[in-house]
């Protein structure tokens, strides 16, 4: 069972990893600087705890309140970990906000893999070019583990899929899909070309329907954000620009929903019941 430690005082030290939840450019000082090489990340709420509880990362320590304690309390069992539990008013000084799921962790950045390495150990890519929005890029974790996504490669201004908000509305399924860098950018995508993937642009102005795309071995799905969609220097290095056909007036779609269209087109047969 993991330690349990009691904690009256907002300003503890033991809880600093937990400090200004809501401040951005606090948050990525603080989970840049401490944490080992690969720094710290925040995970929030019962269900999204269980998720790292089950994953790969190294818990560094929860906080939580006395009725989250109750809830999570069998799965801690095996967690080598500080579990500080504290009154709601505590925990709420100390995130900064009222944090009415009652439970956050802290836990250990993993070191990323190379893109051609991700690469190499997978079947189906998402690729993203510009994601700076966390709650889209959430969803699209989400639904890239839906489809059996074997990673997500993201260009050096896409968001950081650890941030706080990304992995809640991933449900915590950032915490199980692999993803890493991918530079240099595009170049990244014609590494994927020579390695066999075919790389497909989601584009309103793609020149063929998503409909005439067969799946393929190796595929990797190349999405942008919404309003500037792709660079046309990214689309230049995809082998295909694809669009997916919807009613007249209306010309894109949220880039997660998008992104799952898609994903469910190449692989979907994969997951209907036979």
């Amino acid at each position: 069972m993991a330690t349990v430690i009691a904690v009256h005082d907002a300003a503890d030290e033991r809880v600093s990893d937990y400090v200004g939840l809501t401040d951005p450019d606090l948050r990525r000082r603080r989970e840049q600087a401490g944490g080992g090489d690969g720094g710290f990340f925040i995970a929030e709420g019962t269900g999204v705890i269980r998720q790292l509880i089950r994953s790969t990362y190294r818990i560094r320590s929860l906080l939580l309140t006395p009725q989250r304690l109750a809830i999570l309390e069998a799965e801690l069992a095996g967690v080598d970990a500080p579990v500080y539990v504290a009154p709601q008013e505590v925990v709420n000084a100390v995130s900064g906000f009222p944090l009415h799921r009652g439970a956050i962790a802290s836990a250990h950045r993993d070191p990323l893999p190379g893109a051609g390495a991700l690469a190499a150990r997978s079947n189906l890519l998402v690729i993203t070019e510009g994601l700076n929005d966390h709650e889209n890029l959430g969803a699209l974790f989400r639904n890239a583990a839906a489809f059996g996504v074997g990673g997500v490669l993201l260009d050096p201004t896409s968001a950081d899929p650890l941030y706080r908000r990304s992995v809640r509305v991933s449900m915590g399924q950032v915490l199980h899909v692999p993803f890493a860098r991918a530079a240099p950018w595009p170049g990244t995508l014609g590494h994927l070309r020579a390695q066999g993937y075919e790389v497909l642009a989601l584009t309103p102005a793609g020149a063929d329907d998503l409909h005439d795309v067969e799946p393929r071995p190796r595929q990797a799905v190349l999405v942008g954000a919404e309003g500037d969609g792709l660079s046309d220097r990214a689309q230049a290095e995809a082998d295909r620009r694809v669009r997916i056909p919807m009613a007249v007036g209306m010309d894109s779609l949220n880039v997660a929903t998008a992104a799952a269209i898609a994903l469910h087109h190449l692989a979907g047969t994969a997951f209907r019941r036979r």
